[in-house]
């Protein structure tokens, strides 16, 4: 599927680098993450979202100022930091709310993005991989020359969700309402790295998809 971004040109006329830019997401707790720091540490120019969300979301910051003014100084921890657990619970107790908050981050997030794939362009970056969780929720698939989707059984991510991030059996559920179910997601995927085994096999999974990526990226050269 050939990428609508691909050897586009500015506005100011100069031609950016043509390369492979792939998607890669996952439900929350299914390990993309993890697959992502693989796909970096073997040449990927990697382009983290909740990376950008953060860095936009620091105290200072216009989105920051607009998160306290709609939800109140609730989600202002002590310290002057966004109280981003306090926020989470919010959100997915009102959808509304979530709506709110998308409609505040979503645009700057995608803004702050483009700029740092332009930037990997101009680097003459082969391999971009966008980090996106919520590539089928709130983007395009299509816009990227493939969709690498991670994914583990609902019962393995919950389990993740309580035991390592300290998550109630109801905060677990909240965000799986939020994302869609992740047998439409793969139905869509042109790849598919299963994370229901141990971090090597996952390793083993993610190179493999890896090596099919680089050898894309050589031909299209």
């Amino acid at each position: 599927m050939p990428s609508r971004a691909a050897g586009r040109r500015r506005p100011d006329g100069d031609a950016l680098t043509l390369v492979l830019h792939v998607a890669l997401t996952g439900n929350v707790a299914s390990g993309k993450s993890s697959v992502a720091r693989l796909f970096s540490d073997w040449g990927a120019a990697l382009i983290d979202a909740d990376a950008i969300v953060r860095e936009l979301q620091r105290p200072g910051t216009p989105i920051f100022a607009r998160i306290a003014s709609r939800f109140g100084p609730e989600v202002v921890a002590p310290d002057g930091e966004l109280d981003r657990a306090r926020l989470r619970t919010l959100v997915l107790a009102d959808p509304a709310a979530r709506q709110d908050l998308e409609a505040i981050v979503h645009p700057a997030v995608a803004a702050e993005r483009e700029r740092l794939i332009d930037d990997a362009r101009r680097r003459g970056e082969t391999i971009i991989v966008s980090d996106i969780p919520l590539l089928f929720e709130a983007m395009d698939p299509d816009a990227f020359d493939a969709v690498i989707l991670v994914d583990a059984p609902e019962q393995i991510r919950r389990e993740r969700l309580i035991r390592d991030r300290g998550l109630s059996s109801e905060e677990a559920d909240g965000l799986f309402r939020a994302q869609h179910p992740a047998a439409d997601k793969r139905a869509r995927s042109e790849f598919i790295i299963d994370n229901d085994s141990s971090r090597v096999e996952l390793r083993d999974r993610a190179w493999r998809v890896w090596r099919r990526l680089h050898s894309r990226a050589r031909a299209r050269a």
